[in-house]
């Protein structure tokens, strides 16, 4: 699928997006998160709400959100908390004294929020939407206008990773078959570009994962494979650096498949293909 590239932005400035939205990338630039985390600044009914304040051992990104808002940010919501989103949550909060939003259910045992969310709650005019699979605390907020901001759910430079014990391949799917019932024009994703003209785009992600799980059924209708050995032999010829991400990926297909009967686990991390179901005869 065609992925979306940007020039390399200045990092720690606030830059506009669109009308009443701009974005601060933080400095945390890797083979992960692109260019760094997008912290948006989302102008509100209450007054300015950060989405994403971006990761905890970065503080001249929190001096940068506090210079570009001067210090009054009436909320922070959360799209997920992995750390390049939650991190800077808490040292946001002491200079601000704004509360933060997220999913009610948080997959990090240390935070709690202090406005839990569920989906379809309204929240700083936007629209909250429990979007699981990345992460299993994983949120969107629908903004009016047609836009939605996407978190790691969905990145025009990427696609995302799933992996377990949180991230899950069939909620993923089901999550990127949801946003196709959905009217949005354009994403606004954490990480690297707008993503306009979403739905192919989100047609075109879902229709990769069922390939890659028909090149996974493949190579083990050869025989037992171990997860490893089947990660080489789908990924073998990739950066890398990239490979612990996608055995993650192969892992959450793995038990995908295993859960709708189409492949079991034998020991030691062996799989094989699942045994058809045997056809009653009749004597």
């Amino acid at each position: 699928m065609p992925f979306l590239k940007e020039a390399e932005p200045e990092r720690d400035v606030m830059l506009p997006v669109m009308a009443g939205v701009s974005r601060i990338v933080a400095p945390n630039a890797s083979v992960m998160t692109y260019h760094g985390t997008n912290t948006f600044l989302i102008e509100a009914p209450e007054g300015i709400v950060v989405l994403d304040p971006g990761p905890e051992d970065l503080p001249a990104h929190v001096e940068a959100i506090l210079a570009a808002t001067d210090g009054r940010v009436a909320k922070i919501l959360i799209s997920h908390t992995h750390h390049d989103h939650l991190g800077a949550a808490p040292a946001l909060k002491a200079a601000t004294g704004a509360p933060i939003a997220a999913f009610h259910r948080s997959q990090e045992p240390s935070f709690t929020p202090d406005i839990p969310l569920r989906d379809g709650d309204a929240i700083a005019g936007m629209t909250a939407i429990h979007m699981p699979g990345h992460a299993s605390d994983h949120m969107c907020f629908a903004r009016a206008g047609g836009v939605l901001f996407t978190g790691d759910h969905v990145m025009a430079w990427s696609s995302t990773v799933v992996g377990p014990p949180h991230g899950d391949m069939t909620a993923y799917c089901d999550s990127l078959r949801r946003l196709l019932t959905r009217d949005d024009t354009v994403y606004l994703p954490a990480h690297g570009p707008a993503l306009p003209d979403p739905h192919p785009f989100v047609r075109d992600l879902l229709a990769s994962r069922m390939r890659r799980e028909e090149a996974i059924l493949r190579v083990m209708r050869e025989g037992p494979i171990a997860s490893t050995d089947l990660v080489q032999r789908l990924y073998g010829r990739k950066d890398p650096r990239l490979h612990r991400a996608a055995s993650r990926i192969v892992m959450a297909h793995l038990i995908k498949l295993e859960a709708e009967l189409r492949v079991v686990q034998e020991a030691d991390d062996v799989w094989r293909t699942a045994p058809l179901p045997q056809r009653k005869t009749s004597h």
